[in-house]
């Protein structure tokens, strides 16, 4: 679901809004959520990639921000 919306909704979100439509965080949120859901599941995973979305806010921290490591 996350690569569907990486291959048609972000580059269009990117043509609309210009620079606005990039990612704020490094790696971008769709990645973080590949990342996460990879490395520890789908609960904890699905978990830590709605924290990182929740985070996306225009008043929010930007920069590097990975997925924690397994612990």
């Amino acid at each position: 679901m996350v690569r569907i919306y990486q291959h048609t909704l972000s580059p269009l979100k990117k043509w609309l809004f210009f620079r606005a439509g990039c990612c704020r965080f490094n790696p971008t949120c769709s990645q973080y959520a590949i990342e996460a859901l990879q490395g520890h599941g789908a609960f904890r995973g699905g978990w830590l990639a709605l924290r990182r979305i929740l985070r996306c806010h225009p008043w929010g921290h930007s920069g590097y921000d990975p997925v924690p490591s397994i612990k």
